[in-house]
């Protein structure tokens, strides 16, 4: 066996060699403190992921309720792919169901998607939280009128 790499120096390198020491069931060599930490990380990856497409998809739809003079096909594009991938990666891990039912989650993400539309419209008059349910929001015939 090589000698155990530090994750500090190269943590490619340090999961390459957990991976092979898992799987040749050396368990008495890991680095259990940060796999742990990288498992935990995995979990918060994809909740980023979640938020990030929701907040997208909810500027879009921002942007299609308050600027209806700007409505074009490429909003639209955006609306139809954001809720496929937000229904796929809902499907794929489905304990991030929870996560639609989070107070705090949604306060985030409703805040990052307001200040998006913001930055890119000028406008500032938006509701303080989200005004739609999560249903309609991934519903692919639901638009805000």
């Amino acid at each position: 066996m090589p000698q155990i790499r530090a994750y500090e120096d190269d943590v490619v390198a340090w999961a390459d060699q957990q991976a092979a020491l898992l799987r040749v069931r050396r368990f008495e060599l890991l680095d259990i403190e940060h796999l742990a930490e990288e498992i935990e990380d995995v979990g918060k990856s994809e909740q980023r992921e979640l938020a990030s497409r929701m907040a997208v998809l909810l500027a879009h739809l921002l942007k299609w309720r308050y600027q209806p003079e700007r409505r074009g096909a490429s909003w639209e594009a955006t609306i139809r792919v954001q809720r496929k991938a937000l229904v796929a990666h809902l499907a794929r891990v489905p304990s991030l169901e929870a996560i639609l039912r989070d107070t705090d989650w949604w306060t985030g993400t409703w805040a990052d998607a307001v200040t998006k539309v913001i930055d890119e419209t000028g406008l500032a008059d938006f509701p303080d939280q989200c005004p739609w349910a999560v249903e309609d929001i991934l519903d692919s015939n639901w638009m805000p009128q």
